[in-house]
C-alpha cells in the first residue's frame, strides 16, 4: 500500500512551492523590459539587421515551449490527484484507457507545432545565409587553433591574432585580434578553417557560423550600432579552445578606411588563402609563421 501523506506533509509542500514561486517571482523583477522583451539574449535592438527576427522567433519558441510545458504538466498533476489510491481504497483506480481522438489530437498537434517552427527557423536561416541583396563588404574569416586571420578582400589586406601559448596564458582583451566592420554597411563573411573545425560566434549578433576544413560557409548582416563586441569560436577545437577570443568593432566609414590604410602601412597586404591551411603550409613561407605544433607566437 503507497502511504497517503499527511496534512501536515501536504502543507509543508505548498508552503515550499509557494516559496519557489516567489523568490522566481523577485529573480524575474530584477530584469528590466527590454531583458524580458528579448527573452534574456545578448546584444541590443535592431544590432544587426536580422537580430530582431532572430529574438522573435527564439521568444515565440521558448513561449510555445512553456504553453506545452504547463498543458503537459497540468494533465500529469491532475492524473496523479484524482486518479491516486485512496485512503481506504481496496484497489488501484483505473490507470489506463484508450482514447482514440485523444491521440490523435496529442499525435497531430506536435508535428504541426515542429512544422510551424522549422518553417521559420529555415526560411530566417535562407534570409541571413543567402540574402537577395548584394554585400558592399566582403571579408575572409580563418580559424585556426586557437586564433583568427581576417582577409579583407576589397581592400586587398590583411591581419591576424596571437596564438595562446604552451603555458595557457591569454593575452589581453585589447591584444585580441580585431575584426573591423563599417557601421550601415552589408557585410560577407566567408568563412574557412585551417586545420579543425571552429565556430565564428558575435554573441551580440545572435548568430554564429562553423568553419569546416575543406568547406566554405558564408553568412550576409549588416552592423547598425558602432562599438566593440566580443566573439569567440563555438565549437571544442582543442587544449586551448577557451582562449580562442576575438574583437568586434563596428566603426564608421571613415574609421573604417583609416583600419585599412595602417595595415597597409604594415605592410599587411594581399591574401591569406588556402596555401597558410595546415596540409598546405609546409611548403609556404608563411607571415602568420611561427611552429604551430609547439603553440609558439602568432
Amino acid at each position: 500500500m503507497v502511504p497517503t501523506p499527511s496534512p501536515r506533509t501536504t502543507r509543508r509542500r505548498a508552503v515550499g512551492l509557494g516559496t519557489l514561486g516567489l523568490v522566481s517571482a523577485l529573480a524575474l523583477a530584477g530584469c528590466s523590459a527590454e531583458q524580458v522583451s528579448r527573452g534574456w539574449l545578448p546584444g541590443s535592438p535592431g544590432i544587426t539587421e536580422h537580430s530582431d527576427d532572430v529574438v522573435t522567433l527564439w521568444n515565440g519558441s521558448w513561449i510555445a515551449a512553456l504553453i506545452v510545458g504547463v498543458i503537459t504538466w497540468g494533465l500529469i498533476i491532475w492524473c496523479v490527484i484524482v486518479y491516486r489510491k485512496r485512503k481506504g481504497d481496496d484497489r488501484l483506480p483505473v490507470q489506463l484507457r484508450y482514447h482514440l481522438p485523444l491521440e490523435l489530437l496529442y499525435t497531430f498537434v506536435p508535428l504541426v507545432m515542429v512544422g510551424v517552427l522549422f518553417y521559420y527557423t529555415a526560411t530566417l536561416q535562407e534570409e541571413i545565409t543567402n540574402p537577395d541583396v548584394e554585400a558592399d563588404v566582403h571579408i575572409d574569416v580563418y580559424g585556426r587553433q586557437w586564433t583568427w586571420d581576417f582577409v579583407y578582400t576589397d581592400e586587398g589586406v590583411w591581419d591576424t591574432g596571437t596564438q595562446v601559448q604552451l603555458d595557457g596564458t591569454m593575452a589581453a582583451t585589447e591584444e585580441f585580434p580585431t575584426l573591423y566592420l563599417p557601421v550601415g554597411q552589408t557585410v560577407e563573411f566567408t568563412l574557412r578553417s585551417r586545420d579543425v573545425a571552429h565556430s565564428f560566434w558575435v554573441p551580440a549578433f545572435l548568430y554564429k557560423e562553423d568553419t569546416i576544413p575543406n568547406e566554405v560557409n558564408s553568412f550576409i548582416l549588416t552592423p547598425n550600432e558602432e562599438g566593440t563586441y566580443l566573439g569567440k569560436c563555438a565549437e571544442l577545437c582543442g587544449e586551448y579552445h577557451g582562449y580562442m577570443y576575438f574583437n568586434v568593432a563596428v566603426v564608421s566609414e571613415a574609421e573604417y578606411a583609416a583600419q585599412m590604410e595602417e595595415l597597409r602601412a604594415a605592410d599587411q597586404t594581399g591574401d591569406l588563402g588556402t596555401e597558410y591551411d595546415r596540409q598546405n603550409a609546409a611548403d609556404v613561407s608563411s607571415p602568420i609563421g611561427g611552429d604551430e605544433d609547439e603553440g609558439a607566437e602568432h
